[in-house]
């Protein structure tokens, strides 16, 4: 049995990316549905045809916020954007980086934080991670990451240089947290997620 991927939006009312059967490709969130058009958006709102940008969809079905600010941010040229950062290939494949507001640039890079997440993640010492941007003079924006250690792990400057090593050795070395601070939680909403506005003020950013 193969997992069917796919991504659609309130907004939008139904799912617009999506492959199945001999189509899937591992990784990939798939490509856009039959009445869909999809694209990706650079920093400029111009649409680009490969590589990493902003999601946004045009199809029978979307949104438009009447006398309302929202209306900016998520409607442009037309385009609905979901506020999602994905990359496209060559065949037209979409997968998915992260949310836009989870996206860091530091020094011109663009640094997803669940990517940054997913490898704290995988360090034994690890038990929840968050990680944010925050200001940075020299970078514009540096990574940070809030960090609960597991219950055998001895939470100090050691663990975050390890972990800081980790991280450089799992992904692109220009990625790991230049900053990493231990925490007891992390701020969340009733459901669980975490609230990722409230991390820089939890830690004390």
């Amino acid at each position: 049995m193969k997992l069917v991927n796919g991504i659609g939006a309130t907004e939008m009312m139904h799912i617009f990316i999506s492959a199945s059967g001999d189509d899937i490709r591992p990784g990939a969130t798939g490509r856009a549905v039959p009445g869909y058009r999809v694209t990706l958006l650079d920093d400029a709102g111009r649409p680009i045809t490969e590589g990493m940008g902003r999601l946004a969809v045009k199809g029978p079905t979307g949104c438009r916020y009447l006398d309302d600010p929202r209306q900016a941010d998520y409607v442009a040229g037309g385009w609905n954007v979901t506020g999602d950062i994905y990359r496209r290939d060559a065949d037209g494949y979409f997968t998915y980086v992260g949310r836009a507001d989870d996206m860091i640039v530091s020094s011109g890079y663009n640094i997803a934080a669940p990517e940054v997440e997913a490898a704290l993640m995988s360090h034994p010492a690890v038990a929840e991670c968050a990680v944010v941007g925050v200001p940075c003079s020299k970078r514009g924006m540096q990574v940070a990451a809030l960090v609960i250690a597991a219950p055998h792990a001895a939470a100090g400057d050691d663990l975050a240089e390890q972990l800081q090593n980790h991280v450089k050795a799992a992904i692109a070395p220009y990625k790991y947290p230049r900053i990493i601070r231990f925490v007891d939680d992390l701020p969340r909403t009733p459901n669980g997620k975490v609230r990722r506005g409230e991390l820089r003020r939890a830690a004390g950013f």
